[in-house]
């Protein structure tokens, strides 16, 4: 009888410990912008739905995240491409978005971290214009913008073409400077209007400045309607987002990769851009945001 006693006390503190285990919430790091705010809202009320247990840490700072999950105080964020193949490892090659993909799914994999399917986005750099006046002067990429500003500096040089961009990237190595070469771009320095990144949109949309350097996911992108202007030169880098998980996260939550899989594959630049104007716009929040836009897609 004690002997059975104890094989029952043992069995209870077993399943005990099990329920434990499988209770423990899965930490969500996401950054500080409103697409990172919109990205953990949904996340965390999907994932909940699932039957996971989600626990959110918003505005974490990109490398504190990285050292957290590496340190298994973090087990997931929505992570770029391009900041971990450049910024974690240091990588300034150009190389498409599916190699930058492969490439920093192999190299995190010795880290244990598990670059799951990426969004059909890119987040990057771009230029833009407003679209009316782009559509009248026929511009659609960044050399037919060259030569635009080439044109006028060789006509009409009192005319001066406005470029507008953030402090950081005036002066960063990889930033304005590789920019000019890559495109043979000659501006002469009253051309260049740095100023905050969150007012190079009003400046385009005002006509303070001829085009700007902007996000391609920003919500005022389409709020504005501004023209992102191809990038045919291929010069700024993929920056796709990504659900990062541990690997030792998704052993002990059977069915979590799938399930962040299947929410990957709604987002595309579109979509996140139209999220983040009702956000940054319309001024909803990114818990409302989330909740309409997942139950448009039948996800919860």
């Amino acid at each position: 009888m004690n002997l059975k006693n104890t094989w029952l006390g043992w069995l209870a503190a077993a399943l005990l410990m099990s329920t434990q285990v499988q209770a423990a919430p899965i930490i969500l790091a996401t950054k500080s912008f409103t697409e990172q705010h919109i990205l953990s809202a949904m996340t965390v009320q999907y994932l909940q739905k699932k039957g996971f247990q989600v626990q959110p840490q918003t505005n974490i700072a990109t490398v504190i995240s990285r050292n957290a999950m590496i340190n298994k105080q973090i087990d997931m964020t929505w992570e770029y491409t391009g900041t971990s193949l450049i910024i974690f490892n240091h990588i300034n090659e150009r190389m498409s978005p599916q190699a930058s993909y492969d490439t920093v799914k192999r190299l995190d994999a010795r880290l244990g971290l598990v670059w799951l399917k990426p969004a059909d986005m890119n987040n990057t750099y771009a230029f833009a214009m407003q679209r009316k006046r782009a559509e009248a002067e026929n511009i659609n990429t960044m050399s037919e913008m060259v030569a635009k500003i080439e044109h006028i500096r060789q006509t009409d040089p009192d005319n001066n073409w406005l470029l507008g961009l953030d402090l950081e990237f005036a002066g960063r190595s990889d930033g304005m400077k590789p920019l000019q070469q890559a495109y043979q771009m000659e501006l002469d320095r009253p051309q260049i209007r740095q100023m905050d990144p969150g007012l190079v949109y009003n400046a385009v949309r005002d006509g303070f400045i001829d085009a700007g350097l902007i996000y391609t996911t920003d919500g005022r992108v389409k709020g504005f309607d501004l023209k992102v202007l191809e990038d045919d030169k291929g010069f700024f880098p993929s920056y796709a987002v990504t659900p990062v998980v541990r690997k030792d996260t998704l052993e002990a939550n059977p069915g979590l990769a799938e399930a962040l899989n299947i929410l990957s594959e709604q987002l595309n630049n579109d979509v996140i851009s139209s999220l983040n104007a009702k956000v940054d716009i319309d001024h909803q929040s990114p818990q409302q945001v989330a909740r309409e836009f997942l139950q448009q897609k039948n996800l919860l």
